[in-house]
Parts: structure tokens; C-alpha cells; sequence
């Protein structure tokens, strides 16, 4: 079996010796940054200079230099020597899951519509292996709720993802149904996302799963798993998913340090 580990929104090499109000500045900015490049501006088109980023949006130019390094590291930009930052030319055909927080946003970019079903949602208490992954006490509360996802009503991955219960005080069902989970984590419980770990292996499907997912036994998965850190390297998200292999591929960018 071949496995990868994978570094979310903010690589752990990207870890800078700031304040955490700077951080936040750096990876709001960052997320601007990156939903531009991703919705609306062409490749090779040209950035404005630091100078100009930190003006426009009230920033300074360390916050906005730490920004734009990360998304050279990503493959999001590129710099020219000479001549400035550039749009980097990214393929935005594939349903990219190591890159992609949000089923949702990554669904609509696709032109479909995306569905999400909630089929459990409960508190339980944590046992070995959970407060294990989710650096919290035996015993500790967690919220466990199951999820299937879809685009344009066709079974697309279920997932069943544990949180902790201290972080999200008062998390409902109702709740979940409003917005998108990685919306409510920011908007509503103002936790901030710094770098997600994550794994990714091929596999049968379990006969539990695949009525869910709309595949006959036997059929091929990708199993993901997902623990997510806020911006004080506390895990707030520990996600289990399996997702059908008809429907997704993986695209991993590497780069040389």
C-alpha cells in the first residue's frame, strides 16, 4: 500500500515566528489571495507589488510577503526576476481533494450542485483511539456526526467526522444545516484553520458503505482521513472519509525546497 501524507492550507514548513494576531492577518490574507486566483483572475496575469497589496488592503508588507511565499510554495503564483508575481497556470479541471477544504465551493466550481445529508449527529465520549486523534482526555465529550455528500444528486463520498465538544459549544444538527462545516468553524466558533494532515489509500468498499455511496460490492474507494488544526496547532477536526474512485482522482503538485 502506498500512502501520503499530505499538508493542507498552510504547509507545516510555513510555520513564522509571530504573533497569533499576525498569523491571522497572514492567513486571511492568503485565502483572499487564493479564492482571486481561483475564481477570477487568468493565468500570467500580474500581481500587484507588495507595496501596493499592503496599502490596498491595510496590511504590513511582512504579513503580505509571508502570504504571497506560501503561495509561491503552492504553485499559486510565480515570480519573474525583473519583472514581477504572476498568476501560476493551474488546472482547475480536477476534483482536487488534497488541495480542497471545501466539498461545496469544489463542487460548484465543477458547474454542479452540491447536496450534503446529515444521517447522524450525536455526542459521544471519547475512547482510546479518539482522544488519541483529537488530543483530548478519555471520557471528553465529542460531537460524531455521519455525512453523505453529493453533486448534482449523485452519491459522490461519505464521511463521518469527530469534533470536540469544548470547541464547539451548543453545535446542532439545525446548526450543521445552515452553511457549510468549515464556515461554521470560522463565522460561528471563529476557530481558524493553519494546516489540515492528510491521508489518502485505496480499498474495497465495506458492505455498510456502499448502499450510501450507490456502488456494487466489491467496488473500488479512495478512504481519506483528515485531522485539522486551528492556528494554535489544536487538532479540532478528526474526518474519516471514503469517497468513490469512479468519481475522483487525485492531483499532487511536489516542489523542491
Amino acid at each position: 500500500m502506498l500512502g501520503y501524507v499530505v499538508n493542507g492550507l498552510f504547509p507545516e514548513r510555513a510555520s513564522v515566528d509571530v504573533g497569533n494576531n499576525q498569523n491571522i492577518h497572514i492567513i486571511q490574507f492568503f485565502a483572499k489571495i487564493k479564492e482571486k486566483i481561483e475564481t477570477e483572475l487568468e493565468p500570467n496575469t500580474k500581481l500587484e507589488s507588495e507595496r501596493e497589496l499592503s496599502n490596498r488592503y491595510g496590511l504590513s508588507r511582512t504579513t503580505v510577503r509571508l502570504a504571497l511565499q506560501e503561495l509561491e510554495k503552492m504553485g499559486y503564483i510565480c515570480r519573474r526576476h525583473g519583472k514581477g508575481t504572476y498568476v501560476s497556470d493551474l488546472s482547475k479541471s480536477a476534483k482536487n481533494i488534497t488541495s480542497a477544504y471545501s466539498f461545496t465551493e469544489q463542487t460548484k466550481a465543477l458547474g454542479k450542485t452540491p447536496k450534503t445529508i446529515i444521517l447522524e449527529f450525536e455526542t459521544i465520549e471519547a475512547n482510546k483511539y479518539f482522544a488519541n486523534k483529537l488530543q483530548v482526555s478519555l471520557g471528553e465529550p465529542l460531537y460524531k456526526m455521519k455525512r453523505l455528500r453529493l453533486a448534482d444528486d449523485e452519491p459522490m463520498m461519505l464521511e463521518r467526522t469527530y469534533l470536540p465538544v469544548k470547541k464547539f459549544w451548543n453545535l446542532s444538527q439545525s446548526l450543521l444545516e445552515t452553511k457549510p462545516l468549515y464556515d461554521l468553524f470560522s463565522q460561528d466558533y471563529h476557530q481558524i484553520i493553519r494546516i489540515a494532515d492528510e491521508e489518502f489509500y485505496a480499498s474495497i468498499v465495506r458492505n455498510k458503505d456502499m448502499g450510501y455511496l450507490e456502488i456494487e460490492e466489491g467496488s473500488a474507494v479512495l478512504n481519506l482521513v483528515r485531522t485539522t488544526y486551528n492556528i494554535d496547532n489544536e487538532v479540532i477536526e478528526y474526518t474519516q472519509s471514503v469517497a468513490r474512485a469512479d468519481q475522483f482522482h487525485y492531483q499532487v503538485r511536489h516542489f523542491r525546497n
